[in-house]
């Protein structure tokens, strides 16, 4: 499975050095290179950069909370258009959370086309597109042509590419320095997620898990892009052996020929990294099938999916792991962001690793050990009814279904999905973007291969049948789907929520202004309080498929980013710079901005004949 091209391998370590100087040359002796250290200490009281946007999750933390205050609740609605920048053809949802370096803002969209603009004029620095081969890779990527995002490491940007390519670029230049091969898609592997930097290594996940696949993700070594391990999230072939013991004892909790299926475990969005524990967290997607019937037993856990793992990075062997959902049939991925806290708890200091996950609960657990902390539903849940004294999930027996169609709750596209959620330490709340809501299950006769996934359900829509199954969690508000959750983590409660939003598109930042930023998916941009939930601002962007904001300084500015926009029928086969109306845009704001609005696009045409894919299947 492993390629590797070495571009200029002979000075790819002198290039580095190289570009330090470099930099130190052309810009502000401020400026910085994001070595090991900067990223350890971004987001702490030592950040060198509070400026800037360094990681996925701006922190190693993932918290998305930036100490910039320029803008506050007192001028918010002051807010307007800087700049935008034409992001390309488009073809599908933005998702990027773009990266703030060295005044220079990067971003990631369809068909992995990374680019480079001035963070303060979006004049465009540098573009690169890896040139996917669209007609080969389109039908065997199950969930979109999107990625989440990059990293930056000793001056490159690290592009994860969705046929399944790492590429390390000059930060400077955007020139290739190396390329990996984490996967081929002629197995149904891609890349979508956003890769993380970890003690010189590049953590990278794969998607594809709902397809006949194997889950793992990788660590690469940042400077010469040679693979330093690999985890499998599942086992393989029992007759094969086991790659080590975390795969020998995960064996024994699954049944029959599993493997034939590739047993799933995906790994398509949250990484968190701690560099005191050097302790690397990922979360696992579902078992595939979707039906326990179809993995060759019924009644066992499925370890490790829908889990949350701790891998020492330093070897790549498991440190301890958690199943939130154990013989998950619902597609309840534990990928979802994490976010790592210092805490006090029943009056006791925890490191703490926090999720809300599509299942519906909250978990805090200890992030050194594992153990459990405390679990609460968030959204409305059903599947469970609570956990035994070990912190065990203790699923509801009626929730596992047959050919009798049953309504579970929170829908299989969870009550929070890939959408970015963030910490505020000074309000010491976790802002969700939640959806309530359920899905309709029913198994199938056989397993039958569709584009989206080879999930076992029965096909079509079913019509959803109530039952007396109890609810956990928060009542809906009113009517609406999805809403915007201001949580206590410590005690585990609902603080304040707003209607607008919802698990899949856009997200939330929150700063030291006291305010969250929200991009909602159908285009909207918006600013509450922090503290009480109070809408200081909204504006639509006229654009729909969004990606969440991030806000950063240059030049003594503070600005708000976000990314947007459809573009052309995600079937369309045409160069990624190609001319179209209305296409997909990065919106830069700032106080007092005075560009014009875009003209909108057209809304996206509703989904007709066949039925559209699951909402779960809308995401990795």
């Amino acid at each position: 499975m492993f390629h590797l091209k070495r571009v200029g391998t002979a000075v790819a370590a002198i290039g580095a050095l190289a570009l330090v100087a470099s930099i130190g040359a052309q810009q502000e002796a401020r400026r910085v290179n994001v070595d090991a250290n900067v990223l350890k200490n971004a987001g702490t009281s030592h950040d060198a950069l509070p400026g800037d946007w360094l990681s996925y999750g701006r922190s190693q933390s993932e918290t998305r909370y930036s100490p910039l205050r320029q803008i506050d609740t007192s001028n918010v609605s002051r807010l307007g258009l800087s700049w935008t920048y034409t992001l390309g053809a488009g073809g599908g949802n933005q998702e990027g959370t773009p990266l703030v370096w060295n005044n220079t803002l990067y971003g990631i969209t369809n068909w992995s086309v990374v680019f480079a603009l001035d963070a303060r004029s979006g004049k465009e620095l540098w573009r690169w597109d890896p040139e996917v081969n669209q007609p080969a890779v389109r039908p065997k990527v199950c969930c979109g042509i999107v990625n989440r995002g990059l990293a930056i490491y000793n001056g490159m940007i690290f592009a994860p590419i969705i046929d399944g390519r790492l590429e390390a670029l000059n930060a400077l230049t955007g020139k290739v320095i190396w390329e990996s091969r984490v996967a081929y898609p002629q197995d149904y592997y891609s890349i979508t997620m956003a890769p993380r930097i970890a003690n010189g290594k590049v953590l990278i996940g794969v998607s594809g898990g709902d397809h006949p696949t194997r889950g793992f993700f990788d660590a690469y070594d940042a400077e010469s892009g040679r693979r330093a391990w690999r985890f499998y999230t599942v086992p393989g072939n029992p007759a094969d052996g086991y790659e080590n013991e975390a795969m020998r004892k995960a064996a024994k909790t699954w049944g029959g020929d599993f493997y034939k299926m590739g047993g799933g475990g995906s790994v398509w969005d949250g990484m968190a990294y701690d560099p005191e524990a050097d302790l690397i967290y990922v979360g696992t997607g579902n078992a595939e099938p979707w039906v326990q019937k179809f993995r060759g037993a019924q009644g066992v856990d499925n370890l490790y999916t829908a889990s949350i793992l701790a891998v020492k990075v330093s070897t790549g062997q498991l440190q301890w792991h958690y199943q939130a959902v154990p013989n998950d049939n619902w597609d309840y991925d534990n990928v979802q962001q994490f976010i790592l806290a210092d805490l006090t708890i029943h009056g006791r200091p925890r490191k703490v690793l926090m999720q809300a996950p599509k299942d519906g609960i909250f978990y805090v657990l200890d992030r050194l050990t594992g153990e459990f902390i405390s679990g609460q539903a968030y959204t409305q849940v059903n599947w469970m009814k609570g956990f035994d004294k070990s912190g065990r999930p203790m699923v509801n027996p009626e929730a596992f279904y047959g050919k009798e169609p049953i309504t579970i709750f929170p829908t299989a596209g969870g009550g929070h999905n890939w959408s970015p959620m963030a910490f505020n330490s000074s309000t010491g709340l976790v802002y969700i973007p939640t959806t309530y809501g359920s899905w309709t299950y029913a198994a199938g006769d056989k397993v039958i291969y569709a584009p989206y996934g080879d999930t076992g359900l029965a096909p079509g829509f079913l019509t959803p049948h109530p039952n007396s199954l109890p609810f956990m969690g928060p009542e809906p508000l009113d009517q609406e789907r999805g809403v915007l959750e201001a949580w206590d983590p410590v005690n585990q409660k609902l603080v304040w929520r707003t209607p607008g939003g919802g698990g899949i598109g856009g997200g939330v930042v929150t700063t030291a202004g006291n305010l969250v930023f929200q991009v909602i998916n159908d285009g909207r941009f918006l600013a509450y309080s922090a503290d009480k939930g109070q809408k200081l601002f909204e504006i639509q962007t006229g654009r729909t498929g969004m990606g969440p904001p991030i806000t950063y300084e240059a030049d003594g500015k503070q600005y708000v980013a976000l990314t947007g926009g459809l573009g052309r029928p995600a079937t369309t086969i045409a160069p990624n710079d190609a001319k179209f109306d209305h296409p997909p845009l990065l919106f830069v704001f700032e106080l007092d901005g005075k560009a014009p609005m875009p003209e909108a696009a057209a809304p996206p045409p509703p989904f007709g004949p066949p039925p559209p894919p699951p909402p779960s299947e809308l995401h990795k």
